[in-house]
C-alpha cells in the first residue's frame, strides 16, 4: 500500500491529508479520521470537516485531489493552506 501523506498544523490542531493507493482521499483532524472518499472516476475528489476553535469560532477545512494531474490542495475558509503535486501511479 502506497500513501502520500501531508501533515499540517492549523491553529495548533494537527491536520493530516492522505492519498491512499491512488484510490482514496482521507482527512484527519486531531488524529481522528473525519472523512474518506474513493476516487470512483470523478475529476476531483473532495473531503471536508468543520472545526470549532476558540470562542465558538468555526472553520471549514477542505481537501481536494485531482487524480488526473496529481494536484492536492487544502483550504481553510476558502484560503489555501497547502498545495502539492503527487506522482500518479495508475
Amino acid at each position: 500500500m502506497t500513501t502520500e501523506r501531508f501533515e499540517l498544523t492549523y491553529r495548533d490542531r494537527p491536520v493530516v491529508v492522505e492519498v491512499v493507493d491512488g484510490r482514496e482521499l482521507v482527512l484527519r483532524l486531531d488524529g481522528v479520521e473525519r472523512k474518506r472518499r474513493e476516487r470512483n472516476g470523478v475529476e476531483c475528489v473532495y473531503v471536508w470537516t468543520n472545526v470549532e476553535l476558540h470562542w465558538e469560532e468555526h472553520h471549514f477545512i477542505e481537501a481536494r485531489w485531482w487524480p488526473a494531474s496529481g494536484r492536492v490542495q487544502v483550504t481553510v475558509n476558502g484560503k489555501t493552506l497547502m498545495e502539492a503535486s503527487i506522482e500518479q501511479r495508475d
